[in-house]
This record gives C-alpha cells, sequence and structure tokens, in this order.
C-alpha cells in the first residue's frame, strides 16, 4: 500500500503542476520524458525478468499465457470497457472536461498490465520499484491530462486507490500461501511484460504490443511449478 499512496502523491503533484504551468509545456518535452521513462521501465523489467531459476517456466507460460489472453482477447476488452464507461460518463455529465479528465486518467492510471505486474509485486515480494516507476509516468502524464482537461484528472486517484489498492492487499494475503519458487517466477514474467511496456513507450516495435493479452501468464508459474515438480518426481521414480 505505501507504493499506491506514493503512486497517488505523484499524481497529484503532476496534476498541480499540470494546472499552474500549462501554458508552458510543449508535446516536444512531454515526449523527451516518455522515453526518459520508457529506459528506466526496461530496466526494471530486464531487472525482474532476469531473477528466474526457471527459464523454462517463463517461456512456457509466456506462450501459453499469450494465447489465452489473445484468445478472449483481453486488450479489446479493456479498451472497450473504458469506451464504453468513457462515453457514459462524460455523456451523461454534459461533456463536462472535469468528468472528461477524471474518465481518461483513471482509465489510463489503472487499466494496464504495469498497475497489475507492479501491484502483485508490492504484495507479494514488497517491492514497491514497479508502482513508484509507475507513479513518476503517471506524475508525468497527469501534467499534460491536467494542463489540457483540469483539475479532474487529480481526482483520478480515487478509483487508483481502490483498484491498485485492492490488487496490492488481494496479493499479500494469498502470497504466505505460495511457494517461494512460484513468487519467483511469477516475478519474472511480470517482469518480461514490463519489459513490453517499455518498448510501447519507446515506440520500438512497428506495431503497438499488446500487453494485455499477456497478462494471464503472469498467473500460470501458480500450476506450471508443482506440475512440473510432479511430472518430475514421476519420471525420476519411473526411470
Amino acid at each position: 500500500m505505501p507504493a499506491t499512496f506514493i503512486n497517488m502523491l505523484l499524481v497529484l503533484l503532476g496534476g498541480a503542476a499540470g494546472l499552474m504551468f500549462k501554458n508552458l509545456i510543449s508535446g516536444r518535452l512531454m515526449s523527451i520524458l516518455t522515453h526518459a521513462l520508457g529506459l528506466c521501465v526496461l530496466c526494471i523489467g530486464i531487472s525482474s525478468a532476469t531473477g528466474t531459476q526457471n527459464m523454462l517456466c517463463v517461456i512456457v507460460c509466456m506462450v501459453i499465457g499469450t494465447v489465452i489472453g489473445n484468445a478472449v482477447d483481453i486488450e479489446r476488452r479493456l479498451e472497450g470497457a473504458g469506451d464504453f464507461l468513457r462515453a457514459r460518463l462524460i455523456k451523461g455529465e454534459g461533456n463536462s472536461r472535469f468528468t472528461e479528465g477524471f474518465v481518461n486518467a483513471s482509465l489510463l492510471f489503472c487499466v494496464g498490465a504495469m498497475a497489475i505486474t507492479g501491484s502483485i509485486d508490492a504484495g507479494l515480494n514488497h517491492n514497491y520499484t514497479t508502482i513508484v516507476s509507475k507513479g513518476v509516468i503517471d506524475g508525468v502524464t497527469s501534467i499534460s491530462f491536467a494542463a489540457t482537461m483540469g483539475v479532474g484528472v487529480m481526482f483520478s486517484v480515487i478509483p487508483l486507490l481502490i483498484y491498485q489498492g485492492g490488487i496490492t492487499l488481494l496479493a499479500g494475503w494469498v502470497g504466505p500461501y505460495l511457494p517461494a519458487p512460484v513468487i519467483t517466477e511469477m516475478t519474472a514474467v511480470g517482469g518480461a511484460l514490463i519489459i513490453a511496456i517499455a518498448v510501447n513507450m519507446l515506440e520500438l516495435s512497428r506495431e503497438k504490443i499488446k500487453v494485455g493479452n499477456m497478462l494471464p501468464a503472469i498467473f500460470l508459474p501458480i500450476a506450471y511449478i508443482p506440475l512440473a515438480n510432479w511430472l518430475s518426481a514421476l519420471f525420476s521414480s519411473l526411470f
């Protein structure tokens, strides 16, 4: 939870800065800052991914998880839910800029792979690096959002607290019941997803990587590790 509070504070500070200095912020500066932060996110992802003790687990989970996520098309459903909420809420409030800022910022800050992987990592490992880094990105983004859409952006910290904080608490409750190897590989898979986020931020791919469709992969080590151990024991007894 401390990391979520830091994330909220950075959004509030960024929103306040956007309101105060909206006439001084250029699109070019925001683009440069996004690329700089993308490099930082890449370093975080590599650091987490290289912590794996079972590379085969990461590969298998990424492949199967992506197949599952692509079949369900999680990315499209997340975007569809965001578009639905945006259309309903903004229309319902008379096209208010306050509501537009609140809805757009809430969806951007909450609905994303980094929010989920970071919250899980915070709950399981008490590692706040990903969430705090996400908070810096959110803070920079909130500067431009608040400059164009107003104070409603700052109120996005309310759903951010509920969503991100809830995932962190849930992961913390479940964490003690998960074996250490499972947590290690979940963290490594999460690192791979964060690398994909960095690739998108740095615009290194021709097509945007649909990280949302890869999200099931982060949970698959829960099944993979026990199954692999069982198969290993079974073959050992047979041969």
